[in-house]
């Protein structure tokens, strides 16, 4: 079994972050946009790690062995790539987000040209910097995506879960707090976080945690590796957030 207390304990310090309190105005919620459409964007890497263990997206096709699980999977990149718009269409969360940055007025030069270079073929940690990307999000994108490419299944389960939908609802549900005290024009940015909050905190959490167990099962080793990458999760989700609250200084 997994054991909590050092988790827990990162935890309960990422939500008490002083950054949250910091995000006072406008502009200071705009730097804090420009630095987390990166996690926005990185998310899908995990995501589509856990797609590709646990469906089949090769040819020819072959039945999952863990149905429940693949549905579980499925359903999220059905939502996280072709979400409700909130506005009679449809758009992957990421999407959902720049439009969001754009409604704020945030600068979306960086993740647009980390994206352009991508789509050309660069090494994703050769676009970070050539978008000019903050340490920090470097820092934690660098993270992400070693574990969607290296780690084993559980240990992106691991990250999924802690670093991503257990952790989500209640960092998110702060962000939403922040942006009602100051009375932002951000409905765009409100719909993204509502959206998240609702699906995670009421199924995707749930079903993530079921799907850790799953992988984990009784082996020591195996919840000793998923720990030790939920616990860097959180510790690298800790300095992008340090990033942020020294940039709104």
């Amino acid at each position: 079994m997994i054991q909590l207390q050092k988790i827990e304990a990162v935890r309960s310090r990422l939500l008490r972050h002083p950054m949250y309190a910091a995000l006072d105005a406008p502009d200071k919620i705009r730097t804090l946009m420009e630095y987390h459409v990166f996690a926005v964007w990185d998310f899908m890497s995990l995501l589509k790690r856990l797609q590709r263990d646990l469906t089949c997206v090769e040819i020819p096709w072959l039945p999952s062995r863990a149905p429940q699980y693949a549905r579980f999977i499925n359903e999220i990149v059905l939502g996280e790539e072709t979400d409700e718009d909130g506005r009679g269409g449809y758009a992957s969360h990421f999407d959902l987000y720049l439009n969001a940055m754009r409604e704020c007025g945030a600068d979306t030069g960086p993740i647009t040209r980390f994206v352009e270079a991508l789509t050309a073929g660069s090494d994703p940690l050769q676009a970070l910097d050539r978008a000019g990307a903050p340490q920090a999000v470097r820092q934690f994108v660098s993270h992400t995506l070693q574990v969607a490419r290296d780690g084993r299944t559980h240990e992106v389960a691991a990250a999924f879960f802690f670093g991503r939908e257990d952790l989500i609802p209640d960092m998110f549900q702060r962000l939403v707090d922040a942006l009602k005290r100051q009375g932002a024009p951000a409905e765009r940015l409100l719909y993204y976080l509502s959206r998240h909050i609702e699906l995670d905190a009421d199924q995707h959490g749930p079903l993530a945690r079921k799907l850790l167990d799953h992988l984990c099962g009784q082996d020591p080793l195996r919840c000793v590796e998923a720990e030790r990458v939920a616990l860097r999760s959180l510790e690298v989700r800790e300095q992008l957030w340090n990033g942020v609250s020294a940039a709104l200084r």
